[in-house]
């Protein structure tokens, strides 16, 4: 066997002789929600959108679209559109927020932007810089039924 065939084994790249594939032995992402995450010593920029909740513990800049929660860690830095069901803020964001359910800043949190949201709060020790629109879904959808 030779040395790079050795190399790729000990990596999970190459079949160990016993039929099995390499990727059945590869630890696996949990899918319980569909989501992703960005991780501390990563930096992305760009668009991300999709199905999910999205974990952000780096450095993003662009926009987000997600159907889940978005969740910014402590320590992260996104400069950032946000839109998703949920927003959690530990860490700093400039940008505008849109969560139709919440949006939490906690006490490590610093938001620069507006948000709209149906619920807000924000911890002892958070920051806020901007517009806050909150509107329940309960008075939204009693507003939208409403005649003048």
């Amino acid at each position: 066997m030779s040395a790079l065939d050795r190399a790729l084994r000990y990596l999970g790249l190459a079949s160990g002789g016993d039929g099995d594939r390499p990727a059945e032995r590869l630890p696996r992402l949990p899918e319980a929600r569909g989501g992703a995450l960005l991780g501390a010593r990563l930096s992305f920029r760009g668009e991300v959108s999709g199905e999910g909740d999205f974990h952000i513990a780096g450095r993003f800049e662009g926009d987000i679209t997600v159907t889940g929660r978005v969740v910014v860690a402590e320590g992260a830095e996104v400069d950032a559109n946000i839109s998703g069901l949920a927003i959690v803020i530990g860490g700093t964001v400039r940008g505008n927020l849109s969560a139709s359910t919440r949006v939490e800043i906690l006490p490590t949190g610093v938001l620069t932007g507006s948000l709209k949201t149906g619920s807000f709060a924000a911890a002892d020790g958070a920051s806020v810089k901007g517009e806050v629109w909150v509107e329940p879904a309960a008075a939204r959808a009693g507003a939208v039924d409403r005649k003048p």
